[in-house]
């Protein structure tokens, strides 16, 4: 299999902890966003939305979205599990996975898309647009704190694929100066230094 990803964006990196946690072999080849690759005719043939990540598999097949990826190494390596052992659980898993997905990594990459230098040129931008999500990332760090101080994981007992896309959300707030405080949010920043600790996170 081949994955083509670029090394500083968050839902690459989403995949590749995945990976690392299956224990799956795979080639990599890096479609830099800052220089544009991911716009070429032929990465285009791949994605024409030009996002990453996406996975070549070995007849020619591709698959496009995180986590449609992330699934089908889960059919193919059921262990460890990442995504449930029984409907409770997956419907459990699937809930938190996107709401760390629609509540962290999108208005976090929202307020990295409208306020950053990066994007200038690239995209239309809304500074006052990115704040208000600044302020909405501020919220749901609120939530959360409330729910993380219930359990280890954010889906329950044990780590799954909604900690991964969470993680890779927090993570890449940093570069927004999005960051959580020890001091305001422990059972988050507790959170967050557990996941951390797996040998994954640094795939």
């Amino acid at each position: 299999m081949l994955l083509y990803h670029d090394p500083r964006a968050p839902n690459p990196r989403r995949v590749r902890i995945f990976f690392a946690e299956k224990g799956v072999a795979y080639d990599t080849i890096e479609v830099l966003i800052a220089n544009q690759a991911n716009q070429s005719l032929e990465f285009r043939k791949k994605n024409p939305l030009a996002l990453l990540p996406v996975l070549e598999l070995t007849d020619g097949k591709v698959l496009r979205e995180s986590i449609a990826i992330c699934r089908y190494i889960e059919e193919l390596h059921p262990e460890p599990n990442l995504f449930g052992t029984d409907p409770w659980e997956r419907a459990q898993i699937e809930q938190w996975n996107r709401h760390a997905e629609l509540e962290l990594l999108l208005p976090i990459a929202q307020v990295f898309r409208n306020t950053n230098a990066f994007w200038n040129g690239r995209i239309k931008q809304s500074p006052e647009y990115g704040e208000i999500m600044r302020e909405q990332v501020g919220g749901r760090f609120d939530w959360l704190e409330g729910e993380l101080a219930q359990r280890p994981y954010l889906a329950g007992p044990r780590f799954t694929v909604a900690d991964i896309t969470a993680l890779c959300a927090v993570d890449f707030g940093k570069v927004s100066n999005l960051r959580i405080k020890a001091d305001t949010h422990p059972s988050l920043a507790a959170w967050h230094a557990r996941v951390s600790e797996r040998p994954s996170t640094k795939a």
